[in-house]
């Protein structure tokens, strides 16, 4: 559409003016609209919804003017305003009713998302993870009209991840990325980063020069369940309890059909367990029941 809109005028089509893309922190909502204003060739004008609100009254909305007013002059381009709850919260919620600055920002928003004509060339996007407390004005037709999901990558899409990330470090040949997505289920984009950065500053500690998958296995450890306390003190009787409610698990893992993988069993304290037994799901789960 940005390049070329005369096969959509032509059919009396009216351009989504925004699209909110929704999603839990780290699966690349921002990542997401970048690589959209890459792909469209047009300008990319980004900024944070809480870059708009500050002590002094008036200071916000003549900002979103002054942003309009530029994406007006470089049109066809895109807008990106990430987290916009920060500056789109429902308004006059609360007891002591709504922030001033705040909610004459949000007017202005709303008063430039309708002032700009339909074939303009101005699309807008913005990201948020909480769109239940965002004010219904901003999410009718003619404002932000599509809502995008952007979830969780499944395990072919943590594979995919690894590999871009994997990209400039040293890896070992026992490093199996496949097996890896498979061990990480529910992980985000930005906790997948995570690993593999954990997983280099353990292999530089030990004074190695590549990452190999004993790294990796510590590095996920420490991700999920934080980092071995081998030096805590714990009496042989707290010990054979944690044992023997760690092999409940593992009994149970191995014995029922329906129940997911043992992959590991450790009395090693972490974090707040004094152990934990790893299951994994034979394949990724998108029902809650």
């Amino acid at each position: 559409f940005l390049k070329d809109n005369k096969k959509f005028k032509q059919m009396g089509s009216r351009i989504p003016k925004g699209v909110l893309l929704v999603g839990p922190p780290g699966t690349g909502k921002t990542l997401l609209a970048r690589a959209v204003a890459g792909e469209a060739g047009a300008p990319f004008f980004s900024i944070s919804g809480s870059d708009f609100v500050e002590m002094f009254v008036g200071v916000g909305a003549s900002r979103v003017r002054d942003l309009f007013e530029n994406a007006k002059k470089n049109a066809p381009c895109i807008i990106f305003i990430d987290e916009i709850d920060a500056v789109g919260r429902q308004r006059g919620a609360g007891v002591g009713g709504g922030h001033d600055e705040r909610e004459q920002t949000l007017n202005q928003l709303l008063v430039e998302m309708d002032g700009f004509g339909e074939n303009e060339g101005i699309i807008m996007i913005a990201a948020t993870n909480r769109p239940d407390i965002l004010d219904p004005a901003l999410l009718r037709p003619g404002r932000f009209d599509r809502q995008i999901q952007v979830g969780r990558p499944d395990v072919k899409g943590r594979e995919a991840i690894l590999h871009v990330h994997a990209r400039n470090k040293p890896l070992d040949e026992t490093v199996d990325l496949k097996a890896i997505s498979q061990r990480t289920p529910g992980f985000s984009g930005a906790d997948l980063e995570n690993l593999l950065n954990e997983a280099s500053l353990i292999a530089a500690r030990e004074g190695k020069n590549k990452i190999d998958m004993r790294d990796i296995e510590e590095a996920t450890d420490r991700v999920i369940a934080g980092p071995a306390k081998k030096s805590r003190v714990i009496s042989e009787k707290e010990r054979n309890i944690v044992a023997h409610h760690e092999a409940g698990h593992t009994i149970i893992g191995m014995v029922l059909d329906e129940a997911e993988v043992v992959h590991k069993v450790t009395i090693v304290p972490r974090g707040q367990a004094g152990g934990y037994a790893m299951m994994l799901p034979k394949q990724d789960r998108f029902l809650m029941t």
